[in-house]
């Protein structure tokens, strides 16, 4: 086998490190937001996890608002697809922290 291989180029170099503009997306005020919290266990090893679900927010804001709503609980979390992830059961503080930002909350789930 050859070590060398071909590689096509264009004059528009590599489409896929462009932004796509259907992933631009404004971030609405938290008063025209409903924000669903859901609380998840699966395939996690038995171990809660918040979920902050319904947001339509750029990904800074979305990152600055989970870092918020982590040091809210005093625990660890991440973004992913949209979701915010929040170690634990801590529906009921992260509702108070938004609703304090002016988002409507809505508790879903047992």
């Amino acid at each position: 086998m050859s070590k060398n291989r071909t590689v096509w180029s264009s004059k528009q170099g590599d489409l896929r490190k462009k932004e796509n503009k259907s992933t631009l997306i404004k971030s609405l005020q938290p008063q025209q937001q409903t924000v669903y919290l859901h609380r998840e266990s699966k395939g996690r090893g038995g171990k809660a996890v918040s979920l902050v679900k319904n947001l339509t927010l750029t990904p800074a804001d979305m990152k600055s608002l989970a870092k918020k709503l982590k040091a809210v609980c005093g625990s660890g979390g991440t973004v992913k697809d949209g979701v915010i992830e929040i170690q634990g059961d801590h529906r009921k503080k992260i509702a108070e922290a938004l609703e304090k930002l002016g988002y409507k909350v809505k508790i879903a789930g047992g």
